[in-house]
């Protein structure tokens, strides 16, 4: 099975549980944001190729968290989305925090895990800078964006509004991630070339907004899920 399929086969898995979370509580909905952030720590380890592009397998859990909180602004309001990012946050300060002193346990004889715990959880730290800076940010002008566009257009158009606050906000969110990831920033030096660095930043600019695109939908399954209840 192809790595588009997949990938898409597991966002709309995810999707799926966003919607079945938001249908029943929105606490579920926090819940699986805490959830998120520790898979997307271990999972961004694993990297692979989609439509000719290289990236890791943290993105598909990270834009999950992107209908989430456009769930929280579309039904309840921006300052549950706000308590969304939040949970994100201490989520992963918590799971940075354990790992660090987990990998510099000594272990005993019995321990097999111990070169895998510190191969997979050593990269800690930097995806926490990258991460907390680029998500924290995108995702406070994600919500903010949409409440924004929700007001002015009067309810109407969630296409409009869905799409345009993450667009506006995965812009800056890549542009952010693509800089702090491949570069090694302590003294500023670059990993790539320029040319290199804007085609990357380009590439997974589009592959967001072709799943922000296929999220849609979801949002407007929410609309008939909440109406009806």
């Amino acid at each position: 099975m192809s790595n588009e399929i997949l990938f898409i086969t597991f966002f709309l898995i995810l999707c799926i549980f966003n919607i079945t979370a938001f249908r029943f509580w929105k606490t579920y909905m926090y819940v699986l944001i805490a959830v998120y952030t520790v898979l997307m720590n271990i999972f961004v380890t694993k990297q692979y190729m989609l439509f000719w592009f290289a990236i890791t397998w943290w993105n598909a859990l990270y834009w999950a968290t992107f209908l989430l909180t456009d769930l929280l602004s579309e039904h309840y309001w921006k300052k549950e989305a706000f308590k969304a990012v939040a949970v994100w946050f201490l989520s992963m300060i918590i799971f940075v925090i354990s790992t660090q002193f987990l990998i510099h346990f000594t272990p005993n004889e019995y321990d097999y895990a111990n070169e895998s715990i510190k191969t997979i959880f050593s990269i800690t730290p930097r995806i926490l800078l990258w991460s907390l800076l680029a998500y924290f940010i995108a995702q406070n002008i994600d919500v903010f964006l949409y409440e924004k566009i929700k007001l002015f257009t009067k309810w109407k158009y969630l296409f409009l509004r869905n799409n345009w606050s993450t667009m506006i906000s995965q812009a800056i969110d890549t542009l952010i991630f693509t800089f702090v990831w491949l570069t090694t920033f302590w003294w500023f030096t670059w990993v790539i070339e320029l040319n290199i660095f804007w085609e990357v930043a380009i590439a997974t600019y589009v592959i967001k907004l072709i799943v922000a695109l296929i999220d849609t939908p979801f949002m407007y399954l929410s609309l008939f899920i909440y109406k009806k209840n």
